[in-house]
């Protein structure tokens, strides 16, 4: 079988991340078959797609809807070239729905987790805390029941709580020697399935044989080149997965789509603007008693000019007061009783700043209570 995208593969080694070989992504294709329907397949460390593209177009492109999650946006940016969806982001910072995928390829980042004021924030074991163990418990709920795994890491990796998490979550587990020698990889294959469906008596074989591969004193058989055993099927998928984004933006997705919303302020006017309205006329001309009520509530103010030409800047209030009334009565062994009420008043205040020139009280504020 030949690769669609060699060119693209050796592309973007850097940082840190280098894509499967060709070799090893060749033969690891050939081991899988797809089922019957329609697939949902992720590479939840897609790198520029290349994998998974491939493994698409090794089960069927018009059959395979191929999800990515990439952290490095440049690589995404070639991802989402060859994928139908791809997320530009921490995987740990994602929503991505259960049991919806029919085939996980996980090349996970290779290293030690680093610790923060919190330890292994996210990781969720006892053994050695490693990226790779940190990626496995995040990506295994998302795999269907008899969906599988394409597992490519180091082989020291490997070690006792790891096994006990693969050989308690799948079965047909095979494990290869990848192509190259570079980190000592190894390809995992297997299906995953319910622990009360486990045989026990294929349990402990696995389990011995990942433990000695892992601790060094088993070296595991090259990938074959032509895949002697029966093919590892790819499931038909019930539905597209129902959550697929990630919970939080990169500074620059911010600013895109900030700009590209703009925020409220197309909204302004339908929010805010009846209180930039100007006020209605009345319905008939106000008498002095409602031009004295609507000073004294504030809702006249401004700059008022008489017909007289007199002009004042003039802004009306009304405060809270009370007022207070004493009465006397008489007991009858003649002594007095004095009763003071305090009723509360609402007193009207207006303001009045004579701009008049040539006013005597040109630059007064005046005060009508």
């Amino acid at each position: 079988m030949a690769l669609m995208f060699p060119r693209l593969a050796q592309n973007f080694a850097k940082a840190g991340y280098f894509p499967t070989d060709e070799p090893t992504l060749e033969r690891a294709l050939s081991a899988l078959s797809p089922g019957d329907g329609p697939m949902n397949i992720l590479d939840p460390c897609a790198g520029e797609g290349v994998a998974i593209a491939e493994a698409a177009h090794a089960l069927g492109r018009e059959r395979a809807k191929v999800f990515a999650v990439e952290y490095d946006a440049e690589r995404a940016r070639h991802a989402r070239q060859l994928v139908d969806r791809c997320l530009h982001g921490d995987l740990m910072d994602t929503i991505l729905s259960r049991q919806s995928f029919g085939l996980l390829w996980l090349n996970p980042p290779y290293g030690d987790l680093p610790k923060d004021a919190h330890g292994n924030k996210g990781y969720e074991g006892q053994g050695r805390a490693r990226l790779e163990k940190l990626f496995y418990q995040k990506t295994l709920p998302l795999l269907q029941y008899d969906g599988i795994l394409v597992f490519i890491i180091p082989s020291y990796t490997l070690d006792a709580e790891l096994v006990g998490w693969l050989t308690r979550h799948y079965a047909d587990l095979r494990v290869f020697r990848a192509m190259t020698a570079q980190f000592k990889q190894v390809v995992i294959f297997g299906r995953r399935i319910r622990q009360r469906d486990l045989v026990s008596d294929s349990v402990r074989p696995a389990r011995e044989r990942l433990s000695q591969i892992g601790q060094g004193d088993l070296e595991a058989e090259e990938l074959p080149e032509t895949w002697p055993f029966d093919p590892y099927l790819v499931p038909a998928s019930p539905a597209e997965p129902e959550h697929f984004y990630r919970v939080s933006m990169e500074p620059e997705q911010f600013a895109r789509e900030v700009s590209r919303l703009q925020g409220l302020w197309p909204q302004f006017e339908t929010h805010l603007g009846a209180a930039r309205q100007s006020a209605r006329p009345p319905a008939r001309a106000l008498s002095r008693w409602h031009l004295a009520l609507a000073l004294a509530a504030g809702a006249i103010s401004g700059v008022v000019t008489s017909p007289a030409g007199r002009t004042m800047v003039v802004k009306g209030d009304t405060h809270k007061g009370k007022s207070q009334k004493i009465e006397l009565t008489e007991r009858d062994d003649g002594s007095l009783v004095e009763t003071r009420i305090l009723t509360d008043t609402f007193v009207p205040v207006i303001r009045a700043w004579d701009m008049t020139p040539g006013s005597a009280t040109f630059g007064d504020v005046l005060t009508i209570r």
